[in-house]
């Protein structure tokens, strides 16, 4: 593996990387099924509430199921586009969740009024912090992917005459 100005990163080293990365994909692929795995379990109870043409219920099973799509290509593919897609998957989950603790927004269109002014719903808390740690690693992960893409790049430097 070349770095920067013509230096080799040494075996070892390029070993540990590529280790880390995996870990990384890993963390970050099981924050996104555990995220799914309490929606799944949790979407009945609000399968109840109605206002919007769609129940909160319907989705979190929507939400459950991009979740899985997502980890699946996250240990698939990881690119840059995959690692942004999980970022944007699980920080999206984590600011509907803080949303909808703290501000009651009504209903918004379609979708019904899912304000939930405490932490007790069966849940909510494990996949809050799910989506907040998924968020975190799909950040870190685009960062290296974003990285190690600038340093394989073979495109040689433009010069002028």
């Amino acid at each position: 593996m070349r770095l920067r100005g013509g230096r080799v990163l040494p075996r070892r080293a390029s070993r540990v990387v590529r280790t880390f990365q995996w870990l990384l994909v890993l963390a970050t692929a099981a924050a996104l099924i555990v995220d799914a795995v309490v929606h799944l379990r949790d979407a009945h109870f609000y399968d109840g509430a109605a206002g919007g043409w769609v129940t909160e219920g319907q989705l979190f099973r929507a939400q459950a199921a991009v979740a899985l799509l997502v980890a699946g290509w996250l240990l698939l593919r990881r690119r840059p586009v995959s690692w942004l897609t999980a970022l944007l998957v699980a920080a999206s989950a984590f600011a509907a969740v803080l949303l909808y603790r703290y501000v009651n927004v009504g209903q918004l269109g379609p979708l019904p009024r899912m304000y939930e002014p405490s932490w007790d719903a069966p849940g909510k808390l494990p996949s809050a912090y799910a989506e907040g740690t998924g968020a975190v690693l799909a950040a870190l992960g685009l960062l290296l992917a974003i990285r190690s893409n600038r340093r394989q790049d073979p495109s040689p430097p433009t010069t002028s005459r």
